[in-house]
């Protein structure tokens, strides 16, 4: 039988190469090396990567070493090398080593290059794909006042990212204070915005720039944030965006009021303004219906009795407003009524929807509705429905007449169940598995 070894012995692995050797090494091994398991090898290698720019990133790396004298060397090493434009071009890698522990020091000398560096390198910077980095070089930009107002707003309203976008927008909006006549290049790059978080720190700057009117229109704006801010702008100069929704709201014109004047008025309003909202819930278009019934559901004035055809709307975002509307109170929907919109011949939206409300009423009725549920064409409703049938529990108010039921219907759902669990649920109502 042969022999094997059960344990390897130094030979067995590559020797460690000698700080001579190091000074043959070309730039390819010089890489390997940076990388070695040998701390004293990697601490030679740093010294002498100096020679070969494109080592720079391994030496960033080597800057958060866990060993103390390779990581200061390399950080003695980087101090002297890095320049605006080797800056430029290890960036993403600094900003990234440094959320390491140990690698805050090369953020830092970033930071302390770029400082000095000029509105070209800034350029490439802002943009940059990653957005760590553009993040990091709008903050420098916006210290070291490298943008204009105007150049600030252009890239609120353009740039995907959000933090860009509120740190642009703030800084365009502030550098107005001494720049008077850029309102003009700032604002409309500001409310033409796609993100509603920019667009409403051009609406609050209307208010600097004594424009209210400029901010009616974005009383009716989609996002709830932009039509609060139009609302403190118009209320800052004696407007009442109240009555000016009440008005929108009974407007006789053909198209109807704007979706955003419906929400604006419960988010603003009284009580009373339901009854201006409440014929809205039949009106043509499905935007307009939905808002009415969120405008309810605001002002607390939901009747049962006007927003249950709504559960029938062949528009979804009607129904889920409905469905939201009634929640509170589905147990004192008629369940059988709920029960008919689950079948097959409904549309999608309006199964979600009655099941939704089927399920807040708990009990037997929920399962129920989930069991009938379990073979529905839809995939997703099928997976909550079944979902729903693994988390029921028999509420306290379930009768004993309803025992022989709540088997059967477990029963057909005992693929959702080990042998187990299935007996625990009918144990729960007395049964025996």
């Amino acid at each position: 039988m042969p022999r094997y070894r059960t344990s390897s012995r130094p030979q067995d692995c590559p020797p460690a190469p000698l700080p001579a050797d190091l000074d043959r090494f070309d730039e390819s091994r010089l890489a390997l090396a940076l990388c070695h398991r040998d701390g004293r090898v990697r601490q030679e290698a740093v010294g002498r990567s100096a020679r070969y720019p494109g080592l720079l990133p391994l030496v960033v790396i080597r800057c958060a070493d866990w060993v103390g004298p390779v990581r200061e060397h390399a950080r003695q090493v980087l101090c002297e090398n890095l320049d605006a434009d080797s800056a430029v071009r290890v960036a993403s890698l600094v900003l990234r080593v440094g959320r390491r522990e140990r690698g805050a020091f090369g953020t830092e000398v970033l930071g302390r290059i770029l400082r000095g560096a000029s509105r070209e390198h800034f350029t490439v910077l802002l943009a940059d794909p990653d957005r760590g980095v553009r993040r990091f070089a709008y903050r420098l930009a916006v210290d070291e006042g490298v943008l204009r107002p105007a150049e600030l707003a252009r890239a609120a309203a353009g740039d995907t990212d959000s933090v860009v976008q509120d740190l642009c927008a703030t800084a365009a909006l502030s550098a107005l204070a001494d720049e008077e006549e850029a309102y003009e290049e700032v604002l409309p790059a500001l409310l033409s915005a796609r993100d509603p978080r920019t667009r409403s720190a051009g609406v609050t700057g209307l208010r600097r720039a004594g424009q209210p009117r400029r901010a009616e229109p974005f009383l009716t704006d989609g996002s709830a944030l932009v039509r609060a801010c139009a609302r403190y702008v118009v209320r800052q100069h004696g407007g009442d965006p109240a009555d000016w929704y009440r008005r929108r709201c009974t407007a006789a014109d053909a198209p109807g009021p704007p979706p955003g004047a419906v929400i604006g008025l419960a988010e603003c309003g009284d009580r009373a303004d339901a009854d201006l909202l409440r014929p809205l819930l039949t009106h043509p278009d499905a935007r307009i219906r939905a808002r009415s019934v969120a405008g309810l559901r605001t002002l607390d004035r939901v009747d049962p009795r006007h927003v249950r055809p709504l559960l029938d709307d062949p528009s979804p975002g009607v129904v889920r407003e409905a469905v939201t509307a009634l929640l509170p109170g589905a147990k004192d929907l008629p369940s059988d009524w709920l029960a008919e919109r689950t079948g097959s011949e409904r549309p999608r939206h309006v199964r979600l929807g009655a099941f939704r409300l089927l399920t807040a009423n708990g009990g037997v009725v929920a399962l129920r509705a989930a069991v009938g549920l379990l073979q529905d064409q839809d995939v997703k409703l099928r997976t909550w429905a079944g979902q729903s049938v693994q988390r029921w529990h028999p509420s306290p108010d379930v009768h004993a007449q309803d025992a022989e039921e709540i088997g059967e219907l477990l029963d057909r759902s005992r693929h959702l169940f080990s042998d187990y669990v299935l007996r625990r649920r009918k144990g729960e109502v007395g049964l025996r598995g």
